[in-house]
C-alpha cells in the first residue's frame, strides 16, 4: 500500500501504547492502557484478550483520523505464544509469576552455558525456555502442530494471520538462541522446541495484510501492511544509532521504563563477549536487527523507583528543590541499598532495601533517583561502557537521575534525548518512514556535589547486601 500513515503498537510490561504517524514523521495521535496481571487457572498470564479489545477500539479511532497504511508491533522480550490451527492455545505467561520456575533445578541442568547464549538464569518466567518447560510439564500441553511465536510477532500474527519469529526477540534472554552462531540453542533443539519455531523473518519484513476480521472491526483498509516487528529495547537501540552524535563512537544506550536496559554498541573493539560478562549480575547478550551480539545489562529501575517514591515520578521540568534534596542527601550520606526487586539487576541476591533515615516525600523521590543512578553506574561498568552514553525513555527527563549519573561517570559524555517516542522511532526506521526533525540531544551537566566518597560507600554496602 503506497502512501499513508503508520501505527506503532508498543506492548510493554506495564503499559501498552499505540501511536499514529503521518508520512512526514509527525505523531498524530497516541493512546495507551495499563496492563493488569491476570490469574488464569493455575497460573498468571499476560492480558492478551484485554490488549486486543483495546487495540480494536484504538485502531477504529485511528482509521477515522487518516489513511493508515501499515502497523508495526514491538513488545517486551519475555512473552511467548503457542499457536495451533490459527488459534492461540495457551494464554502467554506473566514473566513475574514465580510458579513458572517451580522446576528450576531440573531446567537449569539442561540450559546451554551462558558463554554460548548470553542468556543468564533469571527468576520467574524471564527465560522463555523456562516458560516452555513449565507448559510442557502440564499433562494437557501437546506441542504437536504447535508454533512458538514471540510476543511482538504474536501481535503481527493476530493482525494478519501469518506467524513468524525474529532475531531480536529470540535473542533476548530466552535461552533459545546462540547469538554468536545465529542459530537455535542446543536446549531448544534437544527439547524439540526449535522445530516448532515459526519461520524466521527480518524485523522489517511485511508478513501480510490486515485480516478480514480486523478490517470489518476497525474500518481500516484491507491493504494495510503488517510488519514482523521486534523487541522493544532493540527498537530504542535502532533509533539511537540514527543520531550523528553517536556515529563512530563506542556508544551505550540506556533505555528507561519499567526496565532500565543498557545496550552497548562497541566501535569495533572490546565487544565484551558473554564469557567476559558476569552471568549472575543480570548481564546478558541481546541481538540487534542485523543479528549482531550486543552486550547488555539491566535492572528494574522504573519499578524500583515507583516502590520507593510512589507513582511515576519522572519529571520533565528541572525541579530545583528536588536537586537540592539530592545534594543534601549526598552530603548527609543518606542512601538506599539494594534491592527493592530481588532476583534481578546487578545485586540480585539482595533481599530488601535499607534506608538510614525516613525522608519527607520530596526527599523520597530524590533518594529513589539517586539509588537508580547508583544501580545504573554499576550496570554500565559491568558491560564496559565508557565513551558516550545516551539516556532515553521515561526517566531521561528526571533531572536527579541523569545529573547524578553524569557525576558518577565523569569520563563519559552523557546525553539525553527529549524524544518520548524513541522506541516508536526505531520501529518506524524498519518501514523507512520519514522522520520529522528530531530534537537535538542534550549534554547532561553533573549534579553539583562531590559524589566520589558517596559512591565508594554505597558500592561497599551494596556488595555486602547482595
Amino acid at each position: 500500500m503506497s502512501g499513508g500513515w503508520t501505527v506503532v503498537l508498543d506492548v510493554g510490561k506495564t503499559h501498552s501504547k499505540a501511536t499514529l504517524w503521518d508520512d512526514t514523521g509527525n505523531c498524530i495521535a497516541q493512546r495507551s492502557r495499563p496492563n493488569p496481571r491476570l490469574t488464569t487457572g493455575n497460573s498468571m498470564t499476560l492480558d492478551a484478550a484485554g490488549i486486543e479489545q483495546w487495540l480494536r477500539g484504538t485502531l477504529s479511532e485511528f482509521a477515522r483520523l487518516g489513511p493508515v497504511k501499515a502497523i508495526l508491533p514491538i513488545a517486551h522480550g519475555a512473552g511467548v505464544a503457542l499457536i495451533r490451527g490459527g488459534h492461540l492455545q495457551y494464554a502467554p505467561l506473566d514473566y513475574e509469576w514465580q510458579g513458572a520456575s517451580a522446576d528450576r533445578a531440573a531446567y537449569d541442568k539442561q540450559r546451554d552455558p551462558f558463554s554460548a547464549t548470553g542468556s543468564p538464569a533469571l527468576p520467574g518466567g524471564l527465560n522463555i525456555g523456562m516458560q516452555l518447560h513449565w507448559l510442557e510439564s502440564l499433562r494437557t500441553t501437546d506441542f504437536h502442530g504447535m508454533q512458538i511465536v514471540p510476543w511482538a510477532q504474536y501481535w503481527a500474527w493476530l493482525l494478519c494471520g501469518v506467524t513468524a519469529c525474529e532475531v531480536t526477540s529470540l535473542g533476548c534472554h530466552t535461552d533459545l538462541w546462540r547469538p554468536y552462531e545465529c542459530a537455535p540453542s542446543h536446549l531448544a533443539i534437544r527439547r524439540g522446541w526449535a522445530e516448532h519455531f515459526a519461520p524466521l523473518k527480518p524485523a522489517n519484513a511485511v508478513l501480510g495484510t490486515l485480516a478480514p476480521g480486523w478490517v470489518a472491526g476497525t474500518g481500516l483498509s484491507p491493504q494495510v501492511e503488517v510488519y514482523c516487528g521486534m523487541h522493544d529495547s532493540n527498537a530504542a537501540l535502532l533509533a539511537a544509532r540514527s543520531h550523528p552524535e553517536l556515529a563512530g563512537r563506542d556508544a551505550t544506550i540506556l533505555s528507561t521504563g519499567t526496565w532500565f536496559v543498557a545496550m552497548r554498541a562497541p566501535n569495533g573493539t572490546d565487544a565484551r563477549p558473554a564469557a567476559q560478562l558476569p552471568e549472575g549480575r543480570d548481564c546478558l547478550v541481546n541481538v540487534d536487527v542485523a543479528g549482531t551480539p550486543i552486550p547488555s545489562a539491566r535492572f528494574m529501575g522504573g519499578r524500583e523507583i515507583e516502590i520507593l517514591a510512589g507513582a511515576d515520578v519522572a519529571n520533565s521540568a528541572v525541579d530545583a528543590s528536588r536537586l537540592s534534596s539530592a545534594i543534601r542527601a549526598v552530603d548527609a550520606g543518606e542512601m538506599i541499598i539494594p534491592a527493592c526487586v530481588p532476583g534481578v539487576g546487578p545485586f540480585p541476591t539482595a533481599k530488601s532495601p535499607s534506608l538510614g533515615t525516613k525522608p519527607n516525600a520530596g526527599d523520597a523521590t530524590a533518594l529513589a533517583h539517586l539509588y537508580a543512578a547508583m544501580l545504573a553506574d554499576v550496570s554500565l561498568d559491568l558491560i564496559g561502557s565508557n565513551d558516550t552514553l545516551l539516556i532515553d525513555g521515561r526517566f531521561s527527563a528526571a533531572p536527579v537521575f541523569v545529573q547524578a549519573l553524569a557525576n558518577l561517570r565523569p569520563a563519559t559524555k552523557v546525553l539525553v534525548s527529549s524524544d518520548e517516542n524513541g522506541v516508536a522511532h526505531g520501529a518506524l526506521r524498519l518501514a523507512n518512514v520519514k522522520h520529522a526533525d528530531a530534537a537535538p540531544l542534550q549534554r547532561v551537566s553533573p549534579l553539583a556535589v562531590d559524589m566520589s566518597g558517596y559512591r565508594a560507600r554505597w558500592r561497599e554496602a551494596a556488595e555486602r547486601a547482595g
